[in-house]
């Protein structure tokens, strides 16, 4: 990585610290060890990485700070919010050692609540695209801690287990949601799995 994109990345981080809106939604129920939330549609800007979950985050959050930092066709500058979320596109059937070579990762920046797809410019990087996001119920657990693959995963069967155990279905791909920025000492980071439910769970 370039000094120069390091610095730029370190600044865009920077932003992320800063940033006050996340999106908006209301815990539908509360579960011994994560909550079920529904979520308002919103929208993103995101991009696909192919690479390693660390490699695709870091490339892809530069793509995705550059649009909101003025790279776009109006130069406008779009205020940050947290968290960032990452996702993969396509399920690996290697072992887990093996999966991030050749996976593809979703990033997302969701924009504030008074952009619109309207209202938004386009985006000067074509890899860079919006997108509308319908309302979702999701299942979230939330945790501090580091940003290792070994952190995510424990935590991602945990919230699995969970799920099994309440008799509830998911659908798509589970989804790494990180609020701070790297210099947060560790133990103070949130961190969140999330995943989308079939169905909202019965009150």
């Amino acid at each position: 990585m370039s000094p120069r994109l390091s610095l730029f990345l370190v600044l865009s981080w920077s932003a992320l610290a800063m940033a006050t809106e996340s999106p908006k939604y209301e815990v539908l129920k509360q579960y011994d060890g994560f909550e079920v939330r529904r979520y308002a549609g919103s929208v993103v800007a995101e991009t696909e990485v192919e690479a390693t979950r660390k490699e695709a985050g870091n490339e892809a959050f530069g793509r995705l700070a550059g649009y909101i930092f003025g790279g776009n066709t109006s130069k406008t500058k779009i205020a940050m919010t947290a968290p960032v979320t990452q996702s993969e596109r396509i399920a690996m059937t290697a072992p887990v050692t093996q999966q991030a070579k050749g996976s593809k990762w979703v990033v997302q920046f969701s924009m504030p609540s008074s952009w619109t797809m309207a209202s938004l410019p386009t985006p000067n990087d074509p890899r860079v695209t919006l997108r509308e996001v319908p309302p979702k119920t999701v299942a979230v657990i939330q945790y501090s801690g580091t940003w290792s693959e070994a952190n995510y995963l424990e935590h991602l069967e945990a919230l699995k287990k969970r799920l099994t155990a309440a008799g509830l279905e998911t659908v798509g791909e589970p989804v790494w949601a990180r609020y701070d920025p790297p210099y947060m000492p560790w133990f103070m980071r949130t961190n969140e799995v999330q995943l989308e439910l079939a169905a909202a769970p019965a009150p």
